[in-house]
């Protein structure tokens, strides 16, 4: 739960995971006296946009359960339509089966989950057959396994739909928000420092301006963007520094403009797009 609350970011997951965890461990502690402890269901809904910590998050619940000594190693075990769904008739179920029972002490992991939903013509696709197959395995190794289906928000409600029985197995679905420019660029600076490298002031400038534009645009970043910038700018160091000899500590570990994947604008070319945007903004 401190790793969950050290990720950046992710303030509404956190909560309801959180709350999910207090409610588990409270049924347990009542296990425990020879109280009650009231129907629960551990599977959960993770959906939002690509990049933003499901696969992270879903680890670190699988940890937490294991701590708490409702699932045995709480390990994540992650598989998408591929490996649920066959070929031919008679062989997703038996496929189905042998992925669920692979997780068994700890998290089934279904990456796009929606795509089991999907449907490609008549007698050509067993989508619908690997969802009824988990269904039934949900419920009958509820103790055994937690199953965490994650994907876009649209989606997954088809997905949900897709049996009666889904809407009841998993008992919250928790929405994953984008990441905000300065949380991305904060993303950036840990892995960076993670990695004994530091962050030029003005590297930092213009990744929060990359990450305020695409914000603006119709695919916002994500942490695997954030991830593939700062490997991106080691590539270019490393490429900036073969023709240095012996290169100082402060060289081995600074990243400067001249490390990103983009040339950045000179001071001239700031100025002159300010200008622009403030002649823009002004009426008339």
């Amino acid at each position: 739960m401190a790793e969950l609350a050290e990720l950046i970011g992710l303030e509404p997951v956190k909560r309801q995971v959180r709350t999910q965890v207090n409610i588990i461990r409270l049924a347990e502690q009542r296990r425990a006296v020879g109280l009650p402890t009231p129907p629960l269901s551990r599977h959960l809904v993770f959906s939002g946009p690509p990049g933003t910590g499901k696969t992270t998050v879903a680890r670190l619940y699988g940890r937490v359960l294991a701590s708490l000594g409702v699932l045995a190693d709480g390990a994540v075990h992650e598989v998408a339509r591929s490996d649920l769904v066959g070929k031919y008739l008679g062989h997703t179920g038996p496929k189905t089966r042998e992925a669920f029972l692979a997780a068994r002490g700890g998290v089934l992991f279904i990456d796009e989950a929606y795509a089991l939903a999907r449907t490609f013509g008549a007698n050509s696709d067993f989508g619908q057959e690997a969802i009824d197959e988990l269904v039934k395995l949900m419920e009958d190794h509820r103790d055994d396994v937690v199953v965490i289906a994650a994907g876009y928000t649209a989606e997954m409600g088809q997905f949900l739909a897709a049996n009666p029985g889904l809407s009841s197995r998993f008992s919250r679905t928790i929405e994953f928000p984008p990441y905000s420019p300065a949380e991305l660029l904060r993303i950036v600076e840990l892995t960076a420092s993670r990695a004994r490298y530091v962050l030029d002031d003005a590297v930092r400038r213009h990744l929060l301006a990359y990450f305020e534009r695409q914000a603006g645009g119709d695919t916002p970043g994500n942490a695997r963007d954030a991830r593939n910038l700062f490997e991106s700018m080691m590539e270019n160091q490393a490429e900036r520094l073969s023709a240095v000899g012996a290169p100082t500590l402060d060289e081995l570990t600074h990243l400067d403009p001249a490390d990103l994947p983009w040339r950045p604008p000179s001071q001239q070319q700031q100025q002159q797009e300010q200008q622009v945007e403030r002649q823009e903004s002004e009426p008339g």
